[in-house]
């Protein structure tokens, strides 16, 4: 497996501080993004899963808790929408240059829009997808959503 990526050039490039780590994809899991955690010996909270979504039929880009769900209705109000919906896969394949599973908000083919779940920016560092299957990087929240110019709202649906 490479350790390089688009994603990880785009964070060399920005200057930003991570580090890579690789762990044993299951394509068979029911949520990818809690079995990356189990396999990285992390919290589902500090493990980000990347999610490529429809807001006002406008492609965004969704970075949440491995654990959490995404509110459709919090999702179309952080991009001031009417409606969300998630993207379809070979959509979303499409637009990133990514294969499903290996997601990454960084160095995608089109860059869309961001929003991070507000929690996450708690945290002192969290894992996001590195571009790549089996592959994440760890590194500052707050870095992320600098060198993505995304925002940070509450997307989690109430439990």
């Amino acid at each position: 497996m490479s350790k390089t990526t688009r994603a990880t050039d785009l964070l060399k490039k920005a200057g930003v501080a991570f580090s890579v780590h690789t762990y044993d994809y299951d394509p068979n899991a029911d949520r990818i993004g809690l079995q990356a955690a189990e396999a990285l010996g992390e919290s589902a909270e500090r493990v980000l899963k990347t999610l490529m979504a429809l807001v006002d039929d406008k492609p965004v880009c969704v970075i949440v808790p491995s654990n959490s769900e995404v509110s459709m209705k919090k999702l179309a109000a952080a991009f001031d929408g009417k409606s969300a919906q998630m993207m379809k896969p070979p959509d979303a394949e499409r637009i990133t240059g990514y294969k499903v599973g290996g997601i990454s908000p960084f160095g995608q083919k089109r860059q869309v829009p961001t929003v991070i779940e507000v929690q996450a920016l708690a945290h002192d560092y969290v894992f996001i997808n590195g571009g790549q299957r089996g592959l994440q990087v760890k590194l500052d929240p707050r870095l992320a959503l600098d060198v993505l110019t995304a925002k940070a709202a509450s997307l989690a649906t109430d439990r």
